[in-house]
């Protein structure tokens, strides 16, 4: 085997790898790898008509992924859906979902969930994307029980956009959010909150709160 034929087999092998991925932006870029290192196998054996498929493919992949990364912290990309803590489709939403959640909300409970629980759904057009559920303790704190993003978009964390809009906690009388413990790849820091033990605490200022209400 020659190191060309090396070159063609992990290209290929990338395309392959690449649709077997579950989350959209690790698809396209791994895509993107693959058909970029098949431009150069195919040049190098001068198959056009191969080189043209993977420029096409490469382009649309660069395409899907720049569209990608713009939105992905835009509001205008997802809506926030505040539903009852008892609504069945947010009940259906949690059981297709139990195995993913267990393993990334180890200390999550279903039946956890009461009348002081405020549920959301994160929304991308017609498709759920994120579910995030805190309870007002009455002593100003929302403690968050679970945030679960899907797997297809576990690259976006669209669960931030819950914490961008104060109005969901301060209704509630809540000026502090705190995360449960254990989470597994939590993405805290970036939205501003701090490391406190094995949680993340997020402090509502007043100046702060009028700014996202604004």
């Amino acid at each position: 085997m020659t190191w060309l034929d090396v070159i063609g087999w992990t290209g290929s092998a990338l395309l392959v790898w690449s649709l077997l991925q579950t989350r959209l932006l690790r698809l396209r870029a791994l895509n993107l790898i693959g058909c970029l290192v098949l431009i150069g196998f195919n040049a190098a054996l001068a198959v056009w008509p191969m080189v043209g498929l993977n420029v096409v493919l490469a382009v649309i992949n660069v395409w899907y992924l720049a569209k990608m990364l713009a939105s992905r912290h835009d509001e205008k990309a997802y809506q926030v859906v505040e539903v009852r803590n008892d609504d069945q489709f947010l009940a259906h939403t949690l059981r297709l979902h139990s195995r993913d959640i267990a393993r990334f909300n180890p200390g999550f409970r279903p039946d956890a969930a009461n009348g002081d629980t405020a549920a959301f759904l994160v929304v991308n057009g017609d498709e759920v994307v994120g579910v995030v559920l805190f309870a007002a303790t009455g002593d100003g704190v929302a403690r968050v029980q679970l945030d679960y993003v899907t797997q297809r978009y576990r690259d976006f964390t669209p669960g931030e956009f819950v914490y961008r809009q104060s109005e969901f906690f301060l209704k509630r009388g809540c000026r502090t959010v705190v995360t449960p413990p254990g989470m597994v790849s939590p993405y805290y820091d970036k939205l501003g909150f701090r490391r406190e033990g094995d949680s993340y605490v997020l402090d509502l200022s007043p100046i702060r709160a009028a700014g996202k209400e604004a």
